[in-house]
């Protein structure tokens, strides 16, 4: 009977121990310290950047057009090829200028024959008019036909001069047939790559309402972004600013350049209607200014129409105490002053006043209260109620 009581007792005693450990760890145990995330703070190099996004362009680009009618009987070029200025880039049909040129060419002969007939008729009525002068002052001939002598000079000497203006005629629309023969070969204004063919060997083109195009050349070896810089960022970039960019196919490359013009308009300027001619004050959607960026292209990565990942470099500044950006509290202009955590020697989290400098979206530079190697508080990587708790805690410190 003892030995019954005995047991119960230690089975009591085990389940009261139990609920105890239990309602110790639901209840009364100190709550879990947080585990911090945390970063150190460390040296680097850091730029203050405007962002844009920008299309890649020759820096010279030409159409090259026909001046001439006709069909088009040659193509001197295929795309990709690499031509000179002057280079023959085309053909046009030339039979019916060549027949022209060919007339202009008689007609010339002549007018010219005809002029140098009246040239010599010209000489006789020199000498007749001579002969009745001299015969009039000695009196061996009457007054009259010394006039008539003196009206065939005058009118040989008209009728030279109307053929020679004839003459002049003649060479210049032979001239001009030798021009309009030229415009059948077509070649390249300026050194560069063809970079399209818009018409086709074979056809026919009508140069009499616009010019139609043949091949288009660019100059490959130097491009030039158009870079979209929002109204908001415009005011902050200057001419001669440097730059660098990437491209979607090579996002790691880093190609360098200068900023060579921020366009004084936008763009859209030129489509605005006449409600609002100045272009200016719109709002119908944001507003871009064009920026030019000039890049040697030595290797022929860079291509038309390619989108470029633009950095226009406010300021740079080598050999800074960086720490994130999402580690400072507070204002965020750069000679600022803002706070950030701080693990002390022994483990314990103080805040700190810093002086903060430039930040490019993920880092910020700190110029006073922090050195290189202070480990900096990130936040807390425990549960929601740790979190709430850590934070708690701060605020009471």
């Amino acid at each position: 009977m003892t030995r019954h009581i005995t047991r119960k007792r230690l089975i009591l005693a085990a389940a009261t121990l139990v609920s105890l450990l239990v309602i110790w760890f639901l209840f009364l145990r100190p709550p879990a310290k947080p585990e911090l995330v945390t970063a150190p703070a460390r040296t680097g190099d850091i730029e203050e950047v405007v962002l844009a996004t920008g299309v890649l362009e020759p820096l010279e680009l030409v159409r090259v057009g026909a001046q001439a009618s006709g069909r088009v009987e040659r193509l001197a070029v295929e795309i990709g090829d690499v031509v000179e200025a002057g280079q023959l880039v085309a053909e046009i049909d030339s039979q019916t200028r060549r027949n022209t040129l060919r007339d202009r060419e008689a007609a010339l002969a002549n007018i010219r024959a005809v002029h140098a007939a009246r040239m010599a008729g010209l000489v006789k009525a020199e000498m007749d008019y001579e002969r009745q002068r001299e015969l009039l002052a000695g009196g061996s001939a009457p007054r009259a036909q010394y006039d008539a002598a003196v009206a065939t000079l005058d009118i040989a000497r008209a009728e030279v001069r109307a053929l020679g203006a004839q003459v002049s005629q003649a060479q210049v629309a032979l001239e001009s047939a030798g021009i309009e023969l030229g415009y059948t070969r077509i070649t390249a204004p300026i050194a560069g790559t063809v970079v399209a063919i818009v018409t086709d060997e074979g056809q026919t083109v009508n140069a009499l309402q616009t010019a139609p195009t043949i091949v288009m050349i660019a100059q490959l070896n130097t491009m030039t972004v158009r870079a979209d810089i929002s109204e908001a960022d415009v005011v902050r970039v200057r001419k001669g600013m440097p730059v660098w960019f990437s491209i979607l196919g090579d996002p790691k490359r880093r190609f360098d350049g200068e900023l060579r013009q921020v366009e004084p308009a936008p763009a859209s300027i030129a489509n605005e209607g006449s409600a609002t001619a100045s272009g200016i004050g719109s709002t119908k959607g944001a507003i871009y200014y064009t920026g030019l960026i000039d890049v040697a292209n030595a290797d022929g990565v860079l291509r038309p129409s390619m989108t470029a990942q633009v950095s226009i470099v406010l300021s740079r500044v080598s050999g800074a105490v960086l720490v994130p950006l999402s580690a400072v509290e507070g204002a965020l202009r750069a000679g600022d002053t803002a706070r950030v955590r701080v693990l002390d020697t022994k483990g314990e989290v103080q805040m700190r006043d810093v002086q903060v400098g430039i930040d490019n979206g993920a880092d910020i530079q700190i110029l006073s209260g922090l050195q290189a190697g202070d480990i900096i508080v990130l936040g807390a990587s425990t549960d929601e109620r740790a979190d709430g708790q850590f934070q708690l805690a701060e605020s009471q410190r």
